[in-house]
Protein backbone atom coordinates (compact mmCIF):
# COMPACT_ATOMS: atom_id res chain seq x y z
CA UNK A 1 0.00 0.00 0.00
CA UNK A 2 2.81 2.16 0.83
CA UNK A 3 3.57 2.07 -2.85
CA UNK A 4 0.28 3.01 -4.22
CA UNK A 5 0.00 5.88 -1.76
CA UNK A 6 3.22 7.22 -2.80
CA UNK A 7 2.03 7.20 -6.92
CA UNK A 8 -0.91 8.70 -5.91
CA UNK A 9 0.48 11.58 -4.01
CA UNK A 10 2.92 12.38 -7.09
CA UNK A 11 0.24 12.30 -9.13
CA UNK A 12 -1.69 14.83 -6.99
CA UNK A 13 1.88 17.43 -6.47
CA UNK A 14 1.91 17.34 -10.60
CA UNK A 15 -1.56 18.17 -11.02
CA UNK A 16 -1.37 20.74 -8.41
CA UNK A 17 1.98 22.07 -10.00
CA UNK A 18 0.73 22.13 -13.90
CA UNK A 19 -1.51 25.12 -13.49
CA UNK A 20 1.60 27.07 -11.82
CA UNK A 21 3.20 26.75 -15.07
CA UNK A 22 1.92 27.86 -17.17
CA UNK A 23 1.49 31.30 -15.13
CA UNK A 24 5.03 31.97 -16.33
CA UNK A 25 5.19 32.16 -19.92
CA UNK A 26 7.11 34.13 -22.02
CA UNK A 27 6.11 37.30 -23.87
CA UNK A 28 7.14 35.42 -27.04
CA UNK A 29 3.72 33.68 -26.59
CA UNK A 30 1.37 36.52 -26.55
CA UNK A 31 0.61 37.88 -29.90
CA UNK A 32 1.90 40.93 -30.97
CA UNK A 33 -0.87 43.66 -32.00
CA UNK A 34 -1.22 44.08 -35.89
CA UNK A 35 0.41 47.61 -37.40
CA UNK A 36 -1.45 50.59 -37.41
CA UNK A 37 -2.68 51.07 -40.78
CA UNK A 38 -0.62 53.63 -43.22
CA UNK A 39 -1.72 56.23 -45.05
CA UNK A 40 -0.39 56.69 -48.97
CA UNK A 41 0.33 60.27 -49.65
CA UNK A 42 -2.17 62.54 -51.72
CA UNK A 43 -1.97 61.83 -55.26
CA UNK A 44 -1.64 65.04 -57.61
CA UNK A 45 -2.93 65.11 -61.33
CA UNK A 46 -2.09 67.80 -63.58
CA UNK A 47 -4.32 68.91 -66.64
CA UNK A 48 -1.56 70.07 -68.92
CA UNK A 49 2.53 69.45 -69.12
CA UNK A 50 4.49 71.66 -66.81
CA UNK A 51 6.45 75.53 -68.32
CA UNK A 52 9.68 76.36 -67.17
CA UNK A 53 9.90 78.65 -65.26
CA UNK A 54 10.92 82.56 -66.22
CA UNK A 55 15.22 82.55 -65.23
CA UNK A 56 16.36 85.62 -63.50
CA UNK A 57 19.84 86.50 -62.63
CA UNK A 58 20.98 86.25 -59.20
CA UNK A 59 22.02 90.05 -58.21
CA UNK A 60 25.69 90.12 -56.63
CA UNK A 61 25.43 90.18 -53.54
CA UNK A 62 28.09 91.37 -50.81
CA UNK A 63 29.49 88.14 -49.77
CA UNK A 64 30.62 87.13 -53.26
CA UNK A 65 34.18 86.83 -53.67
CA UNK A 66 36.00 89.29 -55.88
CA UNK A 67 36.97 88.13 -59.38
CA UNK A 68 40.61 87.19 -59.89
CA UNK A 69 42.26 89.72 -62.24
CA UNK A 70 43.89 88.26 -65.22
CA UNK A 71 47.76 88.19 -64.46
CA UNK A 72 49.19 86.85 -68.13
CA UNK A 73 49.81 90.64 -69.49
CA UNK A 74 52.06 91.08 -66.47
CA UNK A 75 53.66 88.22 -67.09
CA UNK A 76 54.56 88.49 -70.53
CA UNK A 77 55.64 92.22 -69.12
CA UNK A 78 58.12 91.40 -67.06
CA UNK A 79 59.19 88.70 -69.30
CA UNK A 80 59.89 91.32 -71.93
CA UNK A 81 61.99 93.77 -69.30
CA UNK A 82 63.64 90.26 -68.66
CA UNK A 83 64.44 89.30 -72.14
CA UNK A 84 65.41 93.18 -72.89
CA UNK A 85 67.66 93.91 -70.04
CA UNK A 86 69.77 90.88 -70.92
CA UNK A 87 70.49 91.35 -74.38
CA UNK A 88 71.58 94.89 -73.43
CA UNK A 89 73.83 93.51 -70.51
CA UNK A 90 75.61 91.06 -73.41
CA UNK A 91 75.59 93.97 -75.83
CA UNK A 92 77.67 96.09 -73.06
CA UNK A 93 79.63 93.49 -72.44
CA UNK A 94 80.91 92.68 -75.82
CA UNK A 95 81.69 96.49 -76.47
CA UNK A 96 83.64 96.75 -73.57
CA UNK A 97 85.59 93.32 -74.39
CA UNK A 98 86.16 94.64 -77.89
CA UNK A 99 86.92 98.39 -76.59
CA UNK A 100 89.82 96.68 -73.99
CA UNK A 101 91.34 93.82 -76.87
CA UNK A 102 94.80 94.68 -78.41
CA UNK A 103 93.75 95.36 -81.60
CA UNK A 104 91.23 98.52 -80.87
CA UNK A 105 94.12 99.97 -79.15
CA UNK A 106 96.77 99.41 -81.61
CA UNK A 107 93.90 101.23 -84.21
CA UNK A 108 94.12 104.17 -81.88
CA UNK A 109 97.33 104.15 -81.88
CA UNK A 110 98.43 104.36 -85.32
CA UNK A 111 95.56 106.97 -86.15
CA UNK A 112 96.60 109.49 -83.71
CA UNK A 113 100.16 109.46 -85.38
CA UNK A 114 98.67 109.52 -88.69
CA UNK A 115 99.38 112.85 -90.33
CA UNK A 116 96.81 112.87 -92.62
CA UNK A 117 94.02 112.37 -90.09
CA UNK A 118 95.10 115.14 -88.36
CA UNK A 119 95.32 117.91 -91.25
CA UNK A 120 91.08 116.28 -91.76
CA UNK A 121 89.83 115.63 -87.83
CA UNK A 122 92.58 117.88 -86.23
CA UNK A 123 94.53 116.52 -82.62
CA UNK A 124 93.37 114.67 -80.27
CA UNK A 125 91.75 111.67 -81.84
CA UNK A 126 89.85 110.17 -80.12
CA UNK A 127 86.52 107.73 -80.15
CA UNK A 128 83.51 109.59 -80.57
CA UNK A 129 81.57 108.44 -76.70
CA UNK A 130 78.14 108.32 -76.47
CA UNK A 131 75.80 108.61 -73.90
CA UNK A 132 73.98 105.39 -73.54
CA UNK A 133 77.29 103.89 -73.18
CA UNK A 134 77.94 106.58 -70.39
CA UNK A 135 81.11 107.75 -72.07
CA UNK A 136 82.27 105.03 -73.87
CA UNK A 137 82.37 104.62 -77.92
CA UNK A 138 80.04 101.85 -79.39
CA UNK A 139 82.17 99.77 -81.41
CA UNK A 140 80.39 97.73 -84.69
CA UNK A 141 81.49 94.35 -86.07
CA UNK A 142 84.05 91.78 -84.54
CA UNK A 143 87.45 90.53 -83.28
CA UNK A 144 87.31 86.70 -83.79
CA UNK A 145 91.78 86.49 -83.65
CA UNK A 146 91.49 82.59 -83.21
CA UNK A 147 89.64 82.39 -86.25
CA UNK A 148 91.88 85.15 -88.05
CA UNK A 149 89.42 87.28 -88.88
CA UNK A 150 88.76 91.51 -87.70
CA UNK A 151 86.35 93.53 -88.82
CA UNK A 152 85.46 96.31 -87.20
CA UNK A 153 84.02 100.11 -87.55
CA UNK A 154 83.28 103.13 -84.92
CA UNK A 155 83.21 106.88 -84.44
CA UNK A 156 86.52 109.11 -84.15
CA UNK A 157 86.24 112.65 -82.98
CA UNK A 158 89.35 115.31 -82.93
CA UNK A 159 89.01 119.04 -82.49
CA UNK A 160 88.12 120.01 -86.48
CA UNK A 161 85.83 117.58 -86.91
CA UNK A 162 84.61 113.81 -86.55
CA UNK A 163 84.38 110.93 -88.73
CA UNK A 164 83.78 106.61 -88.79
CA UNK A 165 86.96 104.49 -89.11
CA UNK A 166 86.33 100.84 -90.93
CA UNK A 167 89.11 98.39 -90.21
CA UNK A 168 89.35 94.75 -91.95
CA UNK A 169 92.05 92.69 -91.49
CA UNK A 170 92.45 88.71 -92.03
CA UNK A 171 94.69 85.92 -91.20
CA UNK A 172 95.03 83.31 -94.23
CA UNK A 173 96.73 80.79 -92.65
CA UNK A 174 97.25 79.59 -88.85
CA UNK A 175 100.91 80.98 -87.46
CA UNK A 176 100.89 83.51 -90.13
CA UNK A 177 100.63 87.47 -89.59
CA UNK A 178 97.31 89.28 -90.18
CA UNK A 179 96.83 90.97 -93.28
CA UNK A 180 95.07 94.33 -93.13
CA UNK A 181 92.58 94.75 -95.95
CA UNK A 182 90.55 97.76 -95.10
CA UNK A 183 92.04 100.80 -93.18
CA UNK A 184 90.00 104.02 -93.82
CA UNK A 185 88.47 107.11 -92.31
CA UNK A 186 85.28 108.59 -93.67
CA UNK A 187 85.21 112.24 -93.04
CA UNK A 188 81.40 113.79 -91.75
CA UNK A 189 82.18 115.83 -94.84
CA UNK A 190 82.59 113.44 -97.06
CA UNK A 191 86.40 113.07 -97.32
CA UNK A 192 88.47 109.56 -97.79
CA UNK A 193 91.64 108.77 -95.64
CA UNK A 194 93.51 106.00 -96.37
CA UNK A 195 95.34 104.97 -93.54
CA UNK A 196 97.50 101.64 -95.23
CA UNK A 197 98.72 104.53 -97.40
CA UNK A 198 101.05 106.95 -96.15
CA UNK A 199 100.31 110.27 -96.24
CA UNK A 200 102.81 111.38 -98.96
CA UNK A 201 101.41 108.69 -101.42
CA UNK A 202 97.86 110.21 -100.24
CA UNK A 203 98.74 113.45 -101.18
CA UNK A 204 99.96 112.49 -104.20
CA UNK A 205 97.45 110.88 -105.64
Amino acid sequence: MSTITQRTCLLARRCILAPRLRLYATADSVPKPPPPPTQQPPVETFSSPSKPRLYYARPPTKSDLPEIKKRWPLVLALAAVGVTGWAAFLLFVTNQEKLASSVVKQILQTVREHDGLKDVLGDAIRPEPTWYLNGDPWISGSVNLPAGHVDLSFRLKGHRGSGTLYFTSIRKAKGEPFTPLRFRVISDDGRVINVLTPPSDAAAQ
